[in-house]
């Protein structure tokens, strides 16, 4: 069951009496809060029989008590319990879920955890509800799910724009629909995002970003990397070294990839490795440059800096100098 398959439902009036929404991804679950909070009731009905709870301030019992309740003046009455994570012995409410109210849709957002499936209190959920589990996209996941994103406010982007955004984020989708809407709101009646509206609009730079270093050790290019690390020494919020080390390793790890694909055939090596097509010649060409003896070296030096970016094995190194130590050695491997 996905997202837009539950609204869906809900909008055909189909509601089941409990939805349970866990997980690791923060954005969906608030996806379903939020919808049944301002849109399953009217605003009339919502002044009677919307209920909503905060986990670490509910009591079991007042739950219940308000999911037993009938509706005044409507079909259904809505009861939200969000945060639930946070809630004390949340399990007593199973008493509720193994007999539910037909007419109360209720709804909990359990963020960050899942409910153990071997117990009676899971079994209990799926076999008289909705268990909606969610994970975080791979990394690979989010150029395509920004770009529906784009598509979906009537947008489109360049390919570089897209990673650029991205590549900064990270693995946030609140952010990038948040950055999303900023840039449809400034484009005016222009309908394609590029790279100065990136720059323009959400603040990173075209030029000195992680993206850029990933381009510029990828071609072994020494001066431009170092131009890169000086302006992130100077702009520290710009790319810290917590998000550029991990950018680069998946880049190296993509590369390593290559050298296993049994191909030649670049389309081929791109769909095995999960590589957007339009950067392939950049992976090619860091996988000549480097050779595989490099990639696999440059991936342990990768792991080591990060270790020390932490402090393991390292008295304090300012983050620019353990990027310049780290960008000359990959240049010599």
């Amino acid at each position: 069951m996905s997202v837009e398959k539950i609204i869906a439902d809900w909008k055909k009036g189909n509601f089941k009496p409990i939805y349970w929404l866990e997980g690791d991804e923060p954005y969906l679950i608030d996806q379903l809060v939020d919808y049944a909070e301002h849109k399953i009731l009217s605003e009339a009905e919502a002044g009677f029989n919307l209920t909503i709870f905060y986990g670490r301030d509910a009591n079991w019992p007042d739950v219940i008590n308000a999911c037993r309740r009938y509706p005044m003046f409507a079909e259904r009455q809505v009861v939200l319990l969000k945060e639930a994570q946070q809630m004390k012995d949340i399990e007593k409410l199973e008493g509720y879920v193994d007999n539910p109210l037909p007419s109360t849709v209720f709804v909990v957002s359990y963020k960050d955890k899942k409910v153990d499936a071997r117990t009676k209190f899971a079994k209990t959920l799926k076999s008289k509800g909705e268990v909606f589990s969610t994970k975080k996209l791979y990394d690979n996941q989010l150029p395509d799910w920004a770009n529906n994103m784009v598509q979906h406010h009537g947008l489109t982007i360049s390919t570089k724009a897209l990673h650029l955004l991205v590549d900064h984020i990270g693995n946030d989708l609140s952010r990038i629909q948040n950055e999303i809407e900023k840039l449809a709101v400034n484009l005016g009646a222009r309908k394609n995002i590029t790279e100065d509206d990136i720059e323009n609009y959400i603040g990173i730079s075209k030029e000195f970003n992680v993206f850029e270093l990933q381009d510029a050790l990828g071609k072994k290019d020494l001066s431009k990397a170092i131009r890169i690390i000086q302006y992130f020494d100077k702009n520290p919020k710009a790319a810290p070294i917590q998000l550029i080390l991990p950018s680069l390793y998946g880049f190296f790890s993509k590369v390593y990839m290559i050298f296993g694909a049994g191909t030649t055939d670049e389309k081929a090596i791109a769909a095995a490795v999960g590589i957007n097509p339009y950067f392939m010649k950049d992976y090619m060409l860091a996988a000549k440059n480097y050779g595989h003896a490099g990639v696999e070296r440059t991936l342990l030096l990768l792991h080591h800096y990060n270790l020390r970016s932490i402090g393991v094995h390292d008295a304090g190194t300012s983050d620019a100098g353990l990027m310049k130590e780290l960008v000359m050695k990959m240049m010599a491997a």
